[in-house]
């Protein structure tokens, strides 16, 4: 019981230091926070299960992080896509097919 607690108080300290750094990225974002939250979760499901709470963290931790680094990787191409439209379509309406600014 007491290696649920200290693992508990530990994976939870990670998860708010990670919230509170955050990355350049979703994608660096989305791992961090996965892979603490996976770890909290596959530590809990491992102490239950088996006693095997480090096992459980490290797994959980790994897959959560690939997860969320997927997740967003998958927003940021969808931020580019819409930053790229944006910006395409005020240049075509204030630009003709040569670059030359419309009157």
């Amino acid at each position: 019981m007491r290696t649920y607690i200290n693992l508990r108080n530990t994976v939870l300290t990670i998860m708010i230091a990670a919230s509170l750094v955050g990355c350049q990225t979703k994608a660096g974002t989305g791992a961090l926070i996965g892979g603490a939250g996976g770890a909290l979760v596959g530590g809990l499901i491992g102490s239950y299960s088996h006693q095997r709470a480090g096992e459980g963290a490290l797994i959980g931790g790994a897959v959560g992080a690939i997860g969320g680094a997927l997740v967003g990787n998958a927003m940021d191409e969808n931020d580019k896509k819409e930053r790229e439209a944006s910006y395409t379509s005020k240049y075509d309406q204030n630009y003709d097919q040569y670059g030359n600014k419309k009157r």
